[in-house]
């Protein structure tokens, strides 16, 4: 014989299973983001500009260093969409072609300085004492230097050598990215010691260490999974950083050459026949603003998801 059904009284009496606690907390954080509007036109405007230069070369193969001097600095028209520029190259095409450079520079020059960063940062915070000592006072230094001045100066003086190292392409790819991304750690590195400051004297940190955790355990298990959230955030705005100190490198000659069409290099080929083509500058200035203003956006709706404080609060 079956036993009988529980009553819906009794039923509302048992213990009803909950969602994993990380789970939670990131459900709630995804729920706040959502609801910061401008984050998520951020989010939008960011994804159809990657969707863009990711697919745009093949749904518009036009070649983007094919010279037609009959065409030079025409508007915008059905044959070239976005106008051409002084040699007559097709711009919609360069434009799509340079945004996956541009968006790859700013990408890898985060990750260079997250992991600096967390990896300074971390060690800082963790063990303390003297050595937390010297590597912010390492910091320190490194925050005083003019970085732009800097950025030039390293970039003029060891462009060539990489050029003949790598290629052309990847040799100037690779130096902008590891010079952008190592004058951009040190902002990370103070956060996340902060972060590991407050962290590690956790009643949580101190069960762990007490049960036995190696000191490698208690940082990638218990401290840095809780203060990935202000990592996160400055990541996403050194993505916004970096774009715009690569469009400073093309725009002063420094960068990418002309036959590699970033954003920023085509705003300084531009830069001369304002006014008689102002489009040439108008539409990759609208990308980089448009870009940047949306992963600011982000950044700031990241910013209040991740908080604890208000993840927390119910």
């Amino acid at each position: 014989m079956t036993p009988a059904a529980p009553s819906d009284a009794l039923t509302g009496l048992l213990p009803r299973a909950r969602p994993a606690a990380s789970a939670t907390l990131w459900g709630e954080a995804w729920r706040r983001f959502r609801r910061h509007r401008l984050a998520m036109v951020g989010t939008v405007v960011l994804l159809a500009m990657v969707a863009a230069v990711a697919t745009g070369p093949f749904a518009w193969p036009a070649p983007i260093n094919e010279i037609d001097f009959k065409a030079k600095l025409q508007g915008p028209s059905l044959a070239h969409p976005l106008g051409t520029d002084d040699l007559g190259q097709d711009l919609l095409a360069r434009m799509l072609y340079g945004g996956r450079i541009s968006l790859a520079v700013g990408v890898a020059a985060m990750l260079i300085a997250i992991v600096l960063g967390t990896l300074i940062g971390a060690l800082a915070g963790y063990v303390g004492g003297v050595v937390d000592h010297a590597l912010m006072r390492a910091t320190d230094l490194f925050l005083s230097l003019p970085q732009l001045p800097l950025l030039l100066l390293i970039v003029y003086l060891f462009r060539d050598g990489l050029k003949g190292l790598f290629g052309l392409e990847a040799g100037i790819f690779v130096l902008v990215v590891t010079v952008i991304g190592g004058l951009r750690w040190m902002p990370v590195a103070r956060l996340v010691r902060a972060q590991f400051l407050s962290l590690r004297e956790k009643e949580f940190v101190e069960a762990a260490r007490g049960l036995g955790a190696t000191p490698m355990r208690q940082v990638l298990r218990h401290i840095l999974p809780n203060a990935v959230g202000p990592v996160i955030v400055a990541g996403s705005l050194d993505v916004a950083v970096a774009i715009i100190a690569e469009s400073t490198l093309s725009f002063l000659g420094l960068g990418f050459p002309p036959d590699i069409p970033t954003w920023g290099r085509i705003l300084y080929d531009a830069k001369d026949n304002l006014d008689f083509a102002p489009h040439w500058a108008l539409f990759p200035g609208t990308a980089i603003f448009l870009t940047v203003l949306s992963i600011n956006y982000i950044g700031d709706g990241l910013r209040d998801a991740l908080d604890p404080r208000k993840v927390l609060a119910k």
